[in-house]
């Protein structure tokens, strides 16, 4: 051990603690299949009204939201919720998943990530919009937050 050190040489073994794991199709590039998509547009106009960073994964959240069967407007309201769309980002995690403790490789990853989950998460799947959103934040006033925001991005009728 003492010549490595005095070599110059250090090795750290350990385990970095990544909560979720992530498969290589939740962390692929998103397609630029959505360019003349108007939610496209929507976001990105709600997102740069707001100063939002996350304004350049618009097209990740639409591709998680329809990969995984979502509302396309749940998880860019969520991360406005929870990070005001990325200005409080912290280790690509824009949700506050795992209480602001989850680490993942990349935003899209992430988007990805909490998309696949909150679709196929036995604690999620098959809820309503207010079942998804108690079993999130069991505060009652967070799903008034997170509505909120969805109707700013795109009111529905």
């Amino acid at each position: 051990m003492r010549k490595l050190l005095s070599g110059g040489m250090v090795v750290f073994a350990g385990m970095v603690t990544v909560p979720w794991t992530v498969s290589p199709q939740q962390a692929v590039k998103t397609a630029p299949g959505y360019r003349n998509d108007p939610r496209l547009a929507r976001l990105h106009r709600f997102f740069a009204g707001e100063g939002c960073p996350a304004r350049q994964f618009s097209d990740a959240f639409l591709e998680a939201a329809d990969r995984y069967a979502l509302d396309w407007r749940l998880l860019p309201s969520i991360s406005f919720v929870e990070s005001t769309g990325g200005k409080a980002l912290r280790n690509n995690n824009l949700f506050g998943w795992a209480s602001g403790r989850a680490v993942f490789p990349s935003v899209v990853a992430g988007i990805h990530t909490v998309g696949y989950l909150l679709a196929n998460s036995a604690l999620y799947r098959d809820k309503s919009l207010d079942g998804v959103l108690a079993t999130y934040n069991p505060d009652p006033a967070y799903a008034l937050r997170v509505k909120s925001v969805m109707r700013r991005i795109w009111p529905t009728r």
